[in-house]
């Protein structure tokens, strides 16, 4: 009790000055569960963005990845909106028609999208058909053909020259003329394609797609792999197929329908904002080591260059050649240049007799301009 006080008063000045301390505690006590808060949230965003600033970064921050990603492919919510492809009722029925008219009996439709630019007459478009029809047992492969236009130019001319069309047209751009490579609308073509894919996938249809600018000599079914479900040919091949580090060209690929490919394709597609600015093969080339794949179920091999060969590293021998890829090559008119001289080179072995085509080791002359 202080001095000269009495005994009531001073009890009341201590009975303040504790209830002062109280709520001091619980203000402090307020203000750390505050800040805790703000850094676990802060903690989350880093976790989940980390990779976007740094693509580089080890696969252990990648691994920080995928948990937005399974979210995401689980059902779950998502705090963003992905710019996947809209389908009217009318559309759906259409692509449904052709791809049921194109398919093969276990349901494999071959696949090539097209613009104004590569339909030209004497373009790319009438070396690849024509490739079909000049190479050993490929011409009946036509009727399993779809081909995918960008714009209304090139569906035009391919309802001319071509039995299984489809118009994949997007409102207010202009895919018609020549994109080159890596420029904003090459860019918003190539995903818009591995988008449509999804879209293949999901309506029950395997499917080989092929770059316009591939020539087909060979069937390619004896060098498939069986029970895989992703496989795509190779810019450079490292004569091991399952080797990740195999540089993966997107031009070529046999992909089946299920629900491994499905959440691929997904995974792929949402994949394009980590890394803006990058094409659908660049993003293939990073996400090819994530630990997604295999949490999926996703098999994935690489394709021979001895059977899928391609200007980058054509195939040694027309002996074994299926296709030939005009890869490693920028420009159309220096695509058209050396796929002829493909052609030509092709000719040229066919006329050989039989047995001789079968004991000599008959070689590319190109490329050319290419490679």
């Amino acid at each position: 009790m202080a001095l000269g006080m009495p005994k009531n008063e001073s009890d009341k000045m201590v009975d303040k000055i504790e209830g002062g301390s109280t709520n001091k505690i619980v203000k402090i006590f307020i203000l750390f569960f505050i800040v805790a808060i703000c850094c676990l949230v802060l903690n989350y965003h880093s976790n989940t963005y980390i990779l976007e600033y740094f693509p580089n970064s080890n696969k252990s921050i990648f691994s920080k990845k995928l948990s937005t990603y399974d979210s995401n492919i689980s059902g779950k919510k998502s705090s963003t909106q992905e710019n996947y492809l809209t389908y009217s009722k009318k559309q759906k029925i259409k692509l449904k028609k052709v791809l049921k008219e194109a398919a093969m009996g276990d349901k494999t439709v071959i696949i090539t999208t097209l613009n104004a630019a590569w339909t030209a007459p004497n373009s790319i478009f009438d070396i690849f058909l024509e490739s079909f029809r000049i190479g050993n047992n490929t011409k009946e492969l036509l009727k399993n053909l779809l081909v995918v236009a960008f714009d209304q130019i090139a569906y035009s001319r391919c309802l001319e020259i071509h039995t299984h069309c489809y118009a994949l047209i997007t409102k207010n751009v202009d895919f018609s003329g020549e994109k080159k490579y890596m420029s904003g609308d090459y860019l918003k073509m190539m995903w818009r394609r591995t988008d449509f894919l999804r879209i293949v996938l999901q309506m029950g249809y395997n499917f080989i797609l092929t770059d316009a600018d591939i020539l087909w000599f060979r069937q390619p079914f004896a060098h498939f792999y069986a029970h895989v479900d992703f496989q795509i040919a190779c810019d450079y091949y490292l004569h091991d197929s399952s080797n990740p580090n195999n540089s993966p060209n997107g031009g070529f690929k046999f992909v089946k329908s299920n629900n491994q490919t499905i959440q691929f394709y997904k995974f792929w597609n949402k994949s394009r904002r980590t890394y803006p600015g990058k094409n659908e093969q660049d993003v293939l080339n990073i996400i090819k080591y994530s630990p997604f794949i295999k949490k999926i179920g996703l098999t994935m091999r690489f394709l021979d260059t001895s059977y899928f060969g391609g200007f980058c590293e054509p195939s040694k021998y027309l002996n074994y050649v299926c296709t030939m890829h005009a890869n490693c090559c920028i420009g159309l008119e220096n695509k058209i240049h050396d796929l002829r001289m493909a052609i030509n080179d092709w000719k040229d072995y066919m006329a050989l007799p039989n047995d001789e085509r079968k004991s000599y080791k008959y070689t590319w002359s190109l490329p050319r301009i290419c490679g």
